[in-house]
Formats: structure tokens, C-alpha cells, sequence
């Protein structure tokens, strides 16, 4: 038994439950004592996201706040929920290259086809050599077991697409940041319910989430302490979010090792899309908008959810609350109806999703009428 396990096992409380618990607090605090440097040498280096056509600021703000996520949770998960970094062996490295083309691209702004490249590469990195893949849809769409070449390409695309989404909805103070805490936080809560072969998940979901609280208190800060989590902080959010789906999905496949609470789900797969329904139906909808305007899918605009909700004048932490306040609603609905027939549930959530998507649109139609 490895010097860390015995450590834990000496004192005289769960040694579990002490990992989850210093976890949490490790990330927290190496998050919330790293950023001031990072805000300090931003500053000076003018290292500094520059307001533009699509900002929703109006003056210079630091852009690398992702750094110090991708620090505290390297460091805290290494220690608490190293086992991670065993059966996942690709892992880290894939962060280690999110965070290099992440800073590269808040600083000196890479070409989006060099960015995807990358994505590609790491995502091919745990899928290919970790395994970790979506191996079953469960009946979704009539698609039950996937063979391994359509199930790596399809998970590869996940998280290519995943990745890129949960980066679109950092437009706002918080909003990133916040959903990503509740996705962390859900998720963890099953891996917990799941039995004690996920317990490193558990450590590594309560490892974000005390990071996003540590950055969090800057985001929603004032003036002068404000920082953004930038191409970098998106990017490995999003990436260890498609992750945490991933293994969340694939439990359900089969019982993996002793201790296991084995709970066969067979909605798995849309509950895991009900969770990170915010990004999905936003990265929808403007895709969905720009084609129907005949332009490219790929070229910015304002038409972002959280665009909406700025444009009937209310201000970033009151959309960003109604923004998650809607999603959770929707979670919550997934949730209740989890026993639901699978395609009947995803039509579901995905109507919900795109109604809040349209509430905007509604409400200032109605404001303009009156």
C-alpha cells in the first residue's frame, strides 16, 4: 500500500471523505493565491483581452485566469486522486497541451484550424490510448452497442464539439465558470452513488469545483480584481467535462470492479446531455441561426444566449443566475424522468433547451410591442 493511502488510513476519520474534503480546499486556495500574481504580470506584460466587436466589456481585463484552474487541479488531483493517472494514462498529458495552446492562444491568438488540431490530438490521446470512450447510446436514435471504429470516431467528435461549446458560453461574468460548478458538481454526486470505484472521480470533481469557486470569487469581482479564465480555462473545463460525461456513461455498460454499486441506467446517455445541455442547445442555436441568415456557421456573432439576455439590459450576474437557474430546471426534469423511454426524454430536454434559448427572443418582442 502506497505512503499516502497509509497516511490517511493513521488518522482516525474516513480517509475518503479526507481527500474529498483537503481536495476541495487545496484547489481552492492555490486558485484564489496564484491569480493575483497572474493579474500582477498580465498587467504589467499587458497580457490583456483587448474589448472587441463581440465583448460584452468595455475596458482591458486579464485573460489568463485558466492557468491557475489548470494548476490547482493539477497539483490537488495528483495528490488526492492519483489513481486517475493510472487507469487514465493520457490524462494529464492531454492537459498539459490544452494548457499550451490555451495560453498561446490568449496571448497571441492562434488560428482556429491549429487550435482544432490540437483538440484532435488530445482527444484522440484519451480516447485511442486511454480507452475512455462512449461504447453504447442505449437505444438512442435505435443505436445500442457501437463497434470500436465508430465508437472512437464518435467519441473523438464529442469531444472536439464539447469542448468548443462549453468555450462559446464564456461570454459573460460567471456564466463558464458557474455552470461548470454545477456539471462538476452533479456528476460527482453519481460517481459518489455509483460505489467506491469512482471515488478518484468523486476527488476529482470536488478538485474542480474548489477551483472554480477560487477563481470564481475574482470573476465576480470588482473592477480592479476581475479576471477572465480565457481560451485556457474554457478549454480544459471543457475537456475534463466531456471526460467526467464520458466515464459517467460508460459505468452503466458494466460492473467494472468489487465495491461497485452496479445500477443499471439505461437513460445514462441523456442524462449526461441534460447536464450539459447549456452548451449544446447555445452552440445549436447560432449554428441554427447563421445558417438561416446564409452565413457561415463558423463566423461570430451576437446571438449567444447570454447576448439576449444583455440586450434586455440585465446585467452579467442576473443573466448568468437565469441562464443556470433554467438549465438546472431542465436537469431536474431529466432527472424525475429519468425512467422515461430514452428518445421520448431526449426530444424533451432538448425542446426545453431550445424554448430557453427562444425566452429571450419572446420576452423583448413582447417589451418592444408594449
Amino acid at each position: 500500500m502506497d505512503k499516502i493511502d497509509a497516511f490517511f488510513q493513521t488518522i482516525n476519520f474516513p480517509g475518503f471523505y479526507l481527500k474529498v474534503i483537503l481536495s476541495f480546499i487545496t484547489s481552492l486556495l492555490i486558485t484564489y493565491y496564484s491569480i493575483p500574481t497572474i493579474i500582477k504580470i498580465s498587467r504589467r506584460k499587458n497580457l490583456m483581452d483587448e474589448p472587441g466587436q463581440r465583448s460584452s466589456h468595455e475596458r482591458k481585463i486579464p485573460n489568463l485566469g485558466g492557468i491557475a484552474l489548470f494548476f490547482a487541479i493539477s497539483v490537488s488531483a495528483s495528490i488526492y486522486a492519483y489513481q486517475l493517472f493510472d487507469l487514465y494514462k493520457f490524462l494529464f498529458a492531454s492537459l498539459v497541451i490544452l494548457l499550451y495552446i490555451g495560453v498561446m492562444d490568449d496571448i497571441v491568438v492562434m488560428r482556429a484550424y491549429k487550435k482544432l488540431v490540437a483538440q484532435l490530438v488530445v482527444s484522440a490521446m484519451l480516447v485511442i490510448g486511454s480507452d475512455v470512450r462512449i461504447r453504447n447510446l442505449f437505444g438512442v436514435f435505435g443505436v445500442y452497442e457501437l463497434n470500436y471504429f465508430l465508437s472512437v470516431v464518435f467519441s473523438i467528435i464529442t469531444f472536439i464539439i464539447l469542448v468548443n461549446a462549453f468555450n462559446l458560453i464564456d461570454g459573460i461574468d460567471g456564466l463558464a465558470g458557474s455552470y461548470g460548478l454545477i456539471c462538476f458538481g452533479l456528476f460527482g454526486i453519481s460517481y459518489y452513488r455509483l460505489g467506491e470505484y469512482n471515488y478518484p472521480l468523486v476527488i476529482l470533481s470536488t478538485t474542480i469545483m474548489g477551483s472554480i469557486i477560487g477563481f470564481l470569487s475574482y470573476n465576480l469581482s470588482d473592477r480592479t480584481k476581475k479576471i477572465f479564465m480565457g481560451d485556457t480555462g474554457s478549454m480544459v473545463l471543457g475537456f475534463l467535462l466531456t471526460f467526467t460525461a464520458i466515464c459517467f456513461i460508460d459505468i452503466f455498460i458494466a460492473k467494472r470492479g468489487p465495491g461497485v454499486v452496479y445500477y443499471h441506467l439505461n437513460s445514462a446517455p441523456v442524462i449526461a446531455v441534460a447536464i450539459l445541455i447549456l452548451p449544446i442547445i447555445d452552440t445549436l442555436n447560432v449554428i441554427i441561426i447563421r445558417l438561416a441568415e446564409k452565413r457561415s456557421p463558423f463566423e461570430a456573432d451576437k446571438n449567444h444566449i447570454h447576448h439576449k439576455l444583455l440586450r434586455m439590459g440585465l446585467s452579467h450576474k442576473r443573466a448568468t443566475f437565469y441562464i443556470i437557474s433554467y438549465y438546472l430546471f431542465i436537469v431536474l426534469v431529466a432527472y424525475f424522468l429519468r425512467h422515461m423511454e430514452n428518445n421520448s426524454l431526449l426530444v424533451l430536454i432538448i425542446g426545453l433547451g431550445f424554448l430557453g434559448a427562444y425566452l429571450p427572443d419572446i420576452f423583448m418582442r413582447k417589451k418592444i410591442k408594449n
